[in-house]
């Protein structure tokens, strides 16, 4: 595979039984192309969680998938209310999800902390009452 594979996935923010559904066929296209299941369970969960986030707090967005020979690239974008503190936001446990999204047991504050932690790369853009895009990168070699 030398030229890259494209995905893009339109996130609904209206449901919650949806979110996590291009996660899922990323997994199974990344399955079909011969990746390894360590490479493909940090995308799928770092995919996941943003998907998540994106119903949670930004009534969804997009998601873009690239799959080159290096590495997977996931931009996650939004037009929500933006993050007012990143630093904050990425700290384990710090949730701005509101109580009846807690109730279904999302909103634990583990997106951010999770999207990092596997990944080899994350940059968050945001701009507060503008959006976010989070661009992340898990490598495929070495």
């Amino acid at each position: 595979m030398h030229e890259p594979v494209t995905f893009h996935f339109d996130v609904d923010g209206e449901n919650f039984s949806s979110a996590g559904e291009a996660s899922v066929i990323i997994k199974k296209k990344l399955r079909q192309l011969g990746f390894s299941p360590d490479i493909i369970r940090r995308v799928s969960i770092a995919m996941y969680e943003g998907e998540i986030n994106m119903v949670i707090h930004a009534n969804g967005g997009a998601a873009d998938v690239t799959v080159m020979d290096e590495y997977i690239e996931i931009v996650l974008s939004d037009k929500g209310p933006g993050i007012p503190d990143v630093e904050l936001a990425m700290r384990e446990g710090f949730s701005t999800a509101r109580e009846n999204i807690r109730a279904l047991g999302f909103g634990a504050g583990m997106g951010l902390p999770n999207m990092k932690k596997y990944t080899d790369y994350m940059k968050i853009d945001t701009e507060v009452g503008v959006g976010t895009k989070i661009t992340m990168r898990v490598n495929t070699t070495g």
